[in-house]
Order: C-alpha cells, then sequence, then structure tokens
C-alpha cells in the first residue's frame, strides 16, 4: 500500500532568533519566531509524514502552549513523527519539499538541506527533493517577512 502526505508550515523571520532550516544552522540576521526551534523545513516534512497515515498534525503531539515543547528541537520532532510512520509498518519512499523565501538564499545550502534530512530519516538523498522559490515580492514571502516550506511525501508498507 502506498500513501501520499502533504503540508505546509510557515513562521515569521524576527531578529534574536537562530534560523535553522533542515537543521542546518543558516547565517543570517533574522531567525524563526515560534515555540520550538520553528525549523519550517523539518516541520513541514514531519507533519506530511503524520498526515500521509492520517496521524493529526504536529499540534497533536506537540502542542505550542506546552514547556515540554519549548524550543524543542525539531530533528527530535521529525525523529519521532518518522518512528510513528515506521511503527506502523511504512517507510518513506521518497520527499518532495519546495522552500519558499525572498531574501535568505537557498541555493547555497541546499545540499546540505537534502543531506540532512537524509541523515536524520536514514534515508537516500535521492529520496530528498529540496527546492527552492521566492513569492516575486510579493505577500508576507515576497516582502521578506517570513518563510515557509511545503513538503509531499509518498510513503509505502
Amino acid at each position: 500500500m502506498i500513501r501520499i502526505g502533504h503540508a505546509w508550515d510557515t513562521h515569521k523571520l524576527v531578529e534574536n532568533r537562530k534560523l535553522i532550516l533542515g537543521g542546518i544552522l543558516v547565517d543570517y540576521p533574522l531567525g524563526l519566531l515560534g515555540h520550538s526551534d520553528a525549523d519550517v523545513v523539518l516541520h513541514a516534512v514531519a507533519e506530511a509524514l503524520l498526515g500521509s497515515l492520517a496521524l493529526g498534525d504536529l499540534g497533536t503531539f506537540y502542542p505550542d502552549n506546552s514547556d515540554k515543547t519549548l524550543n524543542m528541537d525539531s530533528k527530535i520532532i521529525l525523529k519521532e513523527c518518522y518512528q510513528r510512520v515506521l511503527d506502523l509498518g511504512f517507510h518513506i519512499n521518497n520527499l518532495d519539499l519546495t522552500i519558499y523565501s525572498q531574501n535568505v538564499r537557498i541555493a547555497p545550502i541546499r545540499l546540505k538541506i537534502q543531506e540532512s534530512i537524509a541523515g536524520l530519516l536514514n534515508i537516500g538523498k535521492d529520496q530528498v527533493s529540496v527546492k527552492a522559490t521566492t513569492w516575486e515580492k510579493m505577500g508576507f514571502i515576497g516582502e521578506g517577512k517570513a518563510l515557509a516550506c511545503e513538503c509531499v511525501c509518498l510513503v509505502e508498507d
């Protein structure tokens, strides 16, 4: 059996926060605001995995009003969500991600993000597609106020 999951995550860019994308610390003057480390890339992957098997969303397992999840490392979130998939007898066939960013250049770190995700999930780099695009200076992403990531995943038993 094969199942498809899809997710979108977005966080506001703010001062005095680290920018972490796909588990990689990015040299940028702003970071993402969130209850956890706000890694939009890993959040999108984790939620797509949960969605592929109708397990709920990130808020189901990692509520943003819990002290337990405050400043949580998104690498832990991703690994735990994937473990839920594995526990049900499924594994990742492939992931397809699109990062939406106007000012943070993804091209120089794209391969690092791909390698990071593959390593965290113990899958091949060829199973992780990482793409990026701008919003042509339109809307909150195009104005440089936020970043977002969208992920589609295919899992199979």
